[in-house]
């Protein structure tokens, strides 16, 4: 009755998830002036924590720039 295989529609909907899940951190990360592909990081479960606390005590490079 069942088989262990997804459909392209399961598949289809995971990556619709995920992509809406990292826009937003993406363009975050960049305006922050980080690579957004730091926001990958945040689909892992507990790192995701660990890395917003990081980001958010972190002087960003957007922030030296306009010091100096």
């Amino acid at each position: 009755m069942g088989s262990n295989t997804f459909s392209i529609w399961h598949w289809l909907i995971l990556f619709a998830f995920v992509a809406f899940a990292l826009f937003p951190f993406w363009r975050i990360l960049n305006k922050a002036g980080y690579s957004g592909a730091w926001s990958i990081l945040t689909l892992i479960p507990g790192v995701n924590l660990i890395v917003l606390w990081v980001f958010a005590l972190v002087e960003s490079p957007v922030e030296r720039k306009s010091r100096s």
